[in-house]
């Protein structure tokens, strides 16, 4: 389910989970005033995992991000959820062999 920058081309765009899911929670989005900003969208440790901006592409391992229109905790409670998430499915696919595993990630958020 990739977004083809052109039908020419096999390269696809890759595209940050507020941008995929619409949550409107990103900075100066149209949710933001009513839920807040969403954490995913300005934590800098993890910008660039999987290419994304910020934790845009890695956002199962950000506690705070929404799942059906509620607030998740931890990474523990929530990553059931997110491993079924459609958009946790698309980033795996899209990475392939290069998709880095929630512990290496969980690891970059501890270091800080």
């Amino acid at each position: 389910m990739a977004i083809p920058i052109d039908q020419k081309e096999a390269t696809t765009v890759k595209v940050n989970c507020w941008e995929f899911k619409k949550c409107g929670r990103q900075p100066g989005g149209h949710k933001e005033k009513e839920l807040g900003t969403c954490p995913v969208t300005i934590h800098g440790d993890l910008d660039g995992a999987h290419e994304g901006k910020n934790g845009g592409r890695a956002c199962w391992v950000i506690s705070g991000t929404l799942c059906k229109g509620e607030t998740q905790g931890t990474f523990a409670n929530k990553y059931k959820n997110c491993e079924i998430c459609d958009f946790y499915q698309r980033v795996r696919k899209e990475e392939g062999p290069n998709f880095v595993y929630s512990i290496v990630l969980l690891g970059k958020l501890r270091k800080k």
